[in-house]
């Protein structure tokens, strides 16, 4: 399985970014899908997760400004990331799981300026 993670930038405060993350095997819309995040320093940690169904769930810091989201018919999920903070900069990762399985993509970097 192969994931690619796209759509980080530098951005300031208050701003928004959307990532994608494209996956290349056909167990796609059978897996449960997640974003991480890690800043410079600290562990990897889950942002969001959405299942096969579309039930997600979110880190207390994000929620009501992220949003995950999915497209089985093209293999794709999204973060949408709102009303940005400073702390929100890190490289943010997708991650997919089917059963035991896990995959990670390569990252992409969000900066938030202040």
């Amino acid at each position: 399985v192969q994931l690619q993670a796209s759509g980080g930038g530098l951005v300031q405060a208050g701003g928004s970014l959307r990532l994608s993350c494209s996956a290349s095997n056909r167990i796609f819309s059978r897996s449960v899908m997640a974003w991480y995040r890690q800043a410079p320093g600290t562990e990897r940690e889950l942002v969001a997760t959405i299942t096969s169904g579309g039930t997600t769930n979110y880190a207390d810091s994000v929620k009501g400004r992220f949003t995950v989201s999915r497209d089985n018919a093209k293999n794709m999920v999204y973060l949408q990331m709102n009303s940005l903070k400073s702390e929100d900069t890190a490289v943010y990762y997708c991650n997919l799981e089917f059963g035991l399985l896990g995959f990670w993509g390569q990252g992409t970097l969000v900066t938030v300026s202040s």
